[in-house]
């Protein structure tokens, strides 16, 4: 028993044996964005939110704001896994793959880092600062 012919394993194109990590990972954050997505769903449906000072106050308290955070960190790094895929896949100048990737990497921590400083401001500021 091997891993492939020997001309493959002097060459060394066998199997890097990294491949699944990436594609499990996709497959756990699409679980992750379809949970969390349905309890925000069911959370907004099922409140009363008639003011925005509503929303800001339900957003203040940490059982909603703990599972905002895990979605927008779910929903960022499953834009990411997914994006870099169809860029490797897609992009044939190394030039522009590059180019893409890293802007690509910008993009999606720039919008988490950005989604994770909202609801920290909401969630610890809560009521004080709504009309402000």
């Amino acid at each position: 028993m091997g891993s492939g012919t020997r001309l493959g394993r002097v060459r060394g194109l066998g199997s890097a044996r990294t491949g699944t990590h990436h594609w499990t990972m996709q497959r756990v954050t699409a679980i992750a964005n379809l949970a969390l997505m349905v309890w925000l769903i069911v959370s907004l449906v099922t409140s009363d939110f008639s003011t925005h000072a509503d929303l800001v106050r339900w957003l203040s308290k940490p059982i909603a704001a703990v599972p905002m955070a895990l979605l927008a960190i779910s929903v960022f790094t499953h834009l990411r896994l997914g994006l870099t895929v169809l860029i490797e896949d897609y992009v044939h100048g190394e030039a522009a793959k590059l180019a893409s990737l890293v802007a690509l990497t910008f993009y999606s921590w720039g919008g988490l880092i950005f989604a994770l400083f909202c609801i920290a401001k909401i969630a610890f500021a809560g009521v004080a600062n709504v009309g402000q």
